[in-house]
């Protein structure tokens, strides 16, 4: 491989996965040359993506930085890469960082798009980096009070990085809600009550739903107490959700909100952009009980069917981390 080349997984077609030689750009003043150490499969979205289930009214707001190609197909995607820079700035060179890039050995980015590492943070936990943004987004949504009740449904990665934040809110009574009993000791892990739906308790004052099922959000919805706020941070991309609004939604006066990454939320807006929220989500990884979060380890050269399977048949995979090693 020659010294600027490099090589990346591409969705060649809904379903199929490939590995491709990539021709670097030239650098320009500023830019950073970052080889790849490990990546993140954001497995919720990258399923959607690899399936080719994104629909045709989002394809421009679902792009991802340094996204190549278009959807459905042929399309480079994702946005959780580790690495270390290996050419630009001279206090750039050498260190860790990371990068809301594709999965890719080694790319060309302005020296803006890194994020270096905090010293002690292990570049292998940091590929948790978009997905703690993403949590703590959606908690920045949720508003929650201290002391207040809080239901999270789905315990994926999403899910558990919020009831593991909102443990911090002082006085806050947590509880992680999923259909999988194989998730109580992950939550236990992080120092979270768990309850399957059945047995869930309700009347809380916050429920946030990352459960990525359509069944999750009339849980959600069941367990919000008189006036809560249900903040909906799954993405469902081309499916259909219905929901039981004809129950005790109306009595109840719930109120339903979306969350969503793409934008810093309205009431941090005036004062957070995306670099500062980023720095704090990459602060936020310091503790190594997040590394109960990253479930799995494949090689790079294996991710066409790690990708396949994940999107097929996910078991009790939370985070899959791809090494570049």
């Amino acid at each position: 491989m020659a010294t600027d080349d490099a090589r990346a997984f591409w969705i060649a077609a809904p379903g199929i996965g490939e590995i491709r030689a990539e021709t670097l750009p030239a650098m320009t003043s500023g830019d950073v040359l970052v080889r790849a150490l490990y990546s993140g499969i954001s497995r919720g979205t990258e399923a959607l993506v690899f399936n080719g289930r994104v629909p045709e009214s989002e394809y421009e707001r679902m792009r991802a930085p340094f996204q190549a190609g278009s959807f459905p197909a042929p399309v480079k995607y994702g946005y959780a890469s580790v690495g270390e820079v290996e050419r630009g700035p001279s206090d750039l060179v050498g260190r860790p960082v990371f990068v809301l890039h594709p999965h890719q050995t080694r790319y060309v980015v302005p020296g803006s798009a890194v994020h270096i590492l905090p010293r002690g943070l292990p570049p292998a936990r940091a590929v948790l980096a978009a997905n703690m943004e993403t949590a703590v987004n959606g908690l920045w949504d949720a508003a929650p009070r201290i002391g207040d009740r809080i239901s999270v449904i789905g315990a994926g990665t999403i899910g558990c990085l919020v009831a593991w934040l909102a443990t911090a809110i002082a006085g806050c009574d947590v509880e992680v809600v999923d259909t999988n009993p194989q998730r109580a000791a992950v939550a236990r892990r992080l120092g979270v009550r768990f309850a399957l739906p059945d047995e869930a308790r309700e009347n809380a004052d916050v429920v946030i739903h990352a459960s990525g099922a359509p069944a999750g959000l009339g849980v959600a919805l069941r367990l919000a107490g008189f006036e809560a706020t249900v903040v909906e941070m799954s993405w469902y991309g081309a499916q259909s959700v219905p929901l039981p609004l004809g129950e005790a939604f109306h009595a109840r006066r719930l109120t339903l909100r979306s969350s969503q990454v793409g934008h810093v939320a309205a009431a941090q807006r005036p004062r957070w952009d995306t670099s500062r929220r980023m720095a704090l989500a990459v602060s936020l990884l310091a503790d190594p009980v997040l590394d109960t979060l990253i479930t799995g380890e494949s090689a790079f050269d294996t991710l066409p069917e790690v990708m396949a399977r994940l999107a097929d048949a996910p078991g009790d995979t939370l985070c899959h981390r791809i090494s570049y090693a």
